[in-house]
C-alpha cells in the first residue's frame, strides 16, 4: 500500500514546488518565448521597418522670412509618415511661436492662444505627406531676439497599431516557400549538407579514437593536436581554407599544378558542380558542396573523438585480450567488439551533429556566402530576414528549420537502439 503523506510531509512538498516555480517560469519564458515569436512573426506579412515605431516627421520653415517690422509671412509646417505599412490616426500637433510673431490666419482645424498653436490633422495613412500654413505679422520685439521658429519643436500625437500584434493571421509566406522553386534545391542541400557532415565527422572521429586508444610516445601531444579544429576560432579556420583553396595563390592548386594533375586552377569554393563520368555514367559532382562537408567533418571530429574514446577507454581489456587469444583480426575485433559497445553513443553523436550542422549558418556564410549550390535553410533564414527585410518569410523559414529538426530527432530515435 502507498504511504499517505502526513500534514509536514505535505507542507514541505508545497513549499518545494513554491520555490521551483519562479525558476521554471524563467526557463519556460527563456526558452518558450523566443519560439512563439517565431511561430508568431511566421504568419505576419511584416518587414524589419514594421518594427519601428510609426510616428510623424515634421519639418517647419519661413517660407518668405520676415525683414522689417509688420512684414507679413507664412510658417510653413511638412508632416510625414515615413511607416511604409502603418496608419497613425487622431493626428493632433502642437507648437510655439517665436516671441514677437503673431498669427493672423489659420486652418478651421486649428486654434490659436497667443503664441501657442494646436491644431488636429485627423489620420495618416502609410506615407502620407500633409502640409498645414499660418500666416503671421512680424513686430518689432521679434528683431530684438535671436528666437527662431525652429527653436521650439513641434509636438506631434497620434495613436498608431503595429502590424506585428493585430490578430491578421495568414498562410502567405508559408505559400511563398513551398511555391519557391528555389525552396525543394534548399532542403536538398540542407540535408546532404547535415547528413553527410554529421557521418564523416563520425568517422573521423571513430578512427582518431581506434588511434589514440593504443599506447605510443607522444600520445598525449597528439591528442592536443586533434582538439585543434574544434577549439580554433571559427573565422580563423574558415580563412585558413579559404586560403588554401584559393584558385589564384592557394597552396592546394600550387601542389596538384607542380604535380601535373590540373593545368588550370580549381576554384573549390566556387564552382557549383562539375561532369564526371564514372562506369559509362555522367553525373554532376557538387565540388562546392563536397569541399564545405569536408571542412564541417575536419572542424568537428574532435568532438566525436572524445566521446568514442572515453567509452572505449570503460571497456574491460579482457575482452580485446580474450579474442586475441581466440586469434581474432582486427577487424572481427572491431565489428563484435568495439562496434556494438560504440552503436548507442555513435547514434546519440550522430543525432546532435545532425541536429547542430543542419542549424549552421557560419561556417557556410564564411566560406561561400551560400553561393555555389551551398545555400541550406538556415542561410535562407538570414537572406529573406535581414538581407531583404522580409521578417515574416525569415521566420517562416526559421519555423521550417524547426518543424524539420523534430522529425528528424524523432526518426532517428526510433532507429536508434533501445538501449
Amino acid at each position: 500500500m502507498k504511504k499517505k503523506m502526513g500534514p509536514i510531509e505535505k507542507s514541505e512538498m508545497i513549499h518545494a514546488y513554491g520555490m521551483l516555480v519562479p525558476t521554471v517560469l524563467i526557463v519556460l519564458l527563456i526558452v518558450l518565448f523566443p519560439l512563439f515569436a517565431s511561430f508568431w512573426i511566421s504568419f505576419k506579412d511584416v518587414s524589419i521597418s514594421d518594427l519601428r515605431k510609426a510616428e510623424i516627421k515634421v519639418t517647419e520653415k519661413f517660407s518668405k522670412k520676415p525683414k522689417k517690422i509688420d512684414d507679413i509671412s507664412i510658417i510653413e509646417y511638412k508632416f510625414n509618415n515615413f511607416s511604409k505599412s502603418t496608419s497613425i490616426l487622431n493626428v493632433s500637433f502642437t507648437d510655439n511661436f517665436p516671441e514677437g510673431i503673431k498669427a493672423l490666419d489659420w486652418p478651421k482645424s486649428c486654434e490659436v492662444d497667443h503664441k501657442e498653436i494646436k491644431c488636429f490633422l485627423g489620420d495618416f495613412k502609410p506615407k502620407d505627406k500633409k502640409k498645414l500654413k499660418i500666416q503671421v505679422v512680424a513686430q518689432d520685439i521679434y528683431f530684438n531676439k535671436t528666437e527662431k521658429p525652429k527653436d521650439s519643436k513641434p509636438i506631434v500625437l497620434g495613436k498608431s497599431k503595429s502590424k506585428l500584434y493585430n490578430l491578421n493571421l495568414n498562410f502567405k509566406n508559408f505559400t511563398n516557400i513551398f511555391s519557391s522553386p528555389d525552396f525543394w534545391p534548399i532542403i536538398k542541400v540542407s540535408f546532404l549538407y547535415s547528413f553527410f557532415s554529421a557521418s564523416g565527422s563520425l568517422f573521423l572521429g571513430i578512427l582518431a579514437a581506434l588511434l589514440l586508444t593504443s599506447t605510443f610516445p607522444g600520445r598525449g601531444i597528439i591528442r592536443g593536436i586533434f582538439l585543434f579544429p574544434y577549439i580554433a576560432p571559427i573565422i580563423a579556420v574558415t580563412i585558413t581554407w579559404v586560403i588554401l583553396l584559393d584558385p589564384f595563390f592557394g597552396t592546394v592548386n600550387a601542389i596538384l599544378k607542380e604535380l601535373n594533375i590540373i593545368n588550370v586552377p580549381i576554384h573549390f569554393f566556387g564552382i557549383r558542380d562539375i561532369d564526371i563520368l564514372f562506369l559509362g555514367l555522367e553525373f554532376k559532382f557538387p565540388v562546392a558542396l563536397t569541399f564545405v562537408i569536408l571542412f564541417e567533418s575536419w572542424r568537428y571530429f574532435p568532438l566525436a573523438m572524445l566521446f568514442i574514446l572515453a567509452r572505449l577507454q570503460s571497456v574491460p581489456t579482457e575482452l580485446f585480450e580474450a579474442a586475441d587469444i581466440d586469434g581474432a583480426t582486427p577487424i572481427q575485433k572491431f565489428k563484435f567488439i568495439t562496434w556494438p559497445l560504440i552503436l548507442s553513443i555513435i547514434f546519440i553523436l550522430f543525432l546532435l551533429r545532425f541536429i547542430w550542422t543542419f542549424n549552421k549558418f557560419d561556417d557556410i556564410f564564411l566560406l561561400t556566402g551560400g553561393s555555389s549550390g551551398t545555400k541550406t535553410l538556415t542561410v535562407n533564414v538570414y537572406e529573406t530576414g535581414f538581407n531583404i527585410g522580409n521578417l515574416g518569410a525569415g521566420a517562416a523559414n526559421a519555423v521550417l528549420v524547426f518543424l524539420i529538426l523534430i522529425i528528424s530527432a524523432l526518426i532517428i530515435i526510433k532507429l536508434s537502439p533501445k538501449e
